[in-house]
């Protein structure tokens, strides 16, 4: 019933930017890679380059000369060695996993392996040309562009939904403001029929006609308590206080009677006596009259209904058996608005009410149902 823009907006807004951040992220990959290529062509190029340099040199060494300097340059490192791979010269600081000509790469390091002439330059057969080369840079910039479009896509995604979703929010309001205002004077109407049909029987006696008004009515105030439930959903905080829940199971079994009776079901129960119990006192009303109340709806008239509440080892348990239509899609019964059999009236919100409550509380249920045989609801209670 609530609606939040806020959430609304930040929801979506995600779910938008990720789509849309997908869809500009991936030219962006391609031209990064596109650059990492350029970048890899541009070193092997200044490898090439620096081996002729290097190949020049020795070139022009002259024999005459008993010392030749090897040259030696600040961004890049070399080696010469025999074709035995040993080495007869080297500034490396790592040792090359090949010697096949090409360019190779090893942790930061490119490097060139290129052969040489054979009984020239030295006896070496090899040259190796190494640089430290990293693309961070690349890196540096391909994660700034990303971090960039991701926030202004969400920024401008946040906005745009969060004024969209304004309107949405304010008729939201207003109709819940209605359905709160609704649910106040159907209330005060509902009370003075409940008060004074109970007078009435006190000073005129039961009658069959006053039994039918006074179960619509607790059929209409079960439905009541199901919307003010609703409505106050994630705004009221039920409060937890421990009870004697047989006591409590007991009363709610006596307040459907009168309903049961219209269709001639007997309400057997077996309810072990004095268990308290840890809970709401709300969340547990919403339970019992919703599996009670089903139970009556879609039995068969003159059946009857089972109901047992008992403790199992350190767990409570409470189950409620009929004999009537059974469900042919146990699967959606809890689907919010769903309902088994137009034909029986309701809203389909009870059995939703039900399913969010055992999620909250972490209560099991099971539930056995067979067409034209009846439906079995069974609620295992933790213990607390």
């Amino acid at each position: 019933m609530t609606f939040d823009s806020k959430k609304f907006a930040l929801k979506y807004a995600t779910i938008y930017t990720s789509i849309l951040a997908i869809i500009l992220i991936t030219p962006l990959i391609i031209y990064v890679n596109l650059l990492l290529q350029i970048d890899e062509a541009k070193v092997k190029l200044s490898l090439n380059q620096q081996a002729q340099i290097v190949i020049n040199s020795m070139q022009h060494y002259n024999n005459n000369d008993k010392i030749y300097h090897f040259p030696r340059y600040k961004e890049y490192e070399t080696a010469l060695y025999n074709s035995q791979y040993e080495e007869i010269f080297s500034t490396l600081n790592f040792e090359p996993a090949s010697f096949n000509k090409g360019t190779y790469k090893k942790e930061n390091y490119y490097y060139l392996i290129y052969p040489l002439p054979n009984n020239f330059y030295f006896g070496a057969k090899y040259l190796l040309i190494a640089t430290l080369h990293t693309a961070n840079e690349i890196y540096f910039f391909a994660l700034l562009t990303i971090l960039g479009i991701l926030i202004l896509l969400f920024v401008f995604s946040l906005l745009l939904l969060k004024n969209f979703s304004a309107p949405f929010e304010k008729m939201n309001n207003q109709l819940d403001n209605f359905i709160k205002d609704s649910m106040h004077e159907i209330n005060t109407p509902l009370s003075i029929i409940n008060l004074n049909s109970d007078l009435f029987a006190n000073k005129f006696g039961e009658n069959k006609y006053l039994s039918r008004i006074k179960s619509a009515s607790k059929t209409l105030a079960t439905i009541y308590d199901d919307m003010d439930y609703l409505i106050k959903q994630g705004r009221v905080k039920h409060k937890r206080k421990n009870f004697n829940i047989s006591e409590f199971i007991q009363n709610r079994v006596d307040y459907f009677k009168e309903i049961s009776n219209l269709k001639n079901i007997k309400i057997k129960t077996e309810i072990e006596a004095d268990i308290y119990y840890t809970f709401s006192k709300t969340k547990l009303q919403r339970i019992v009259d919703n599996t009670i109340s089903n139970a009556i709806k879609y039995s068969h008239d003159n059946s009857n209904i089972e109901i047992k509440f008992y403790k199992k080892d350190d767990e409570y348990v409470f189950e409620v058996q009929d004999y009537g239509m059974g469900i042919e899609k146990i699967d959606k019964i809890f689907s919010r608005y769903y309902r088994e059999n137009e034909s029986k009236g309701g809203f389909g919100i009870g059995l939703n009410i039900v399913k969010d409550i055992i999620d909250e509380e972490k209560i099991d249920l099971y539930v056995n149902s067979k067409v034209n045989q009846g439906t079995l609801f069974c609620y295992t209670f933790p213990k607390t």
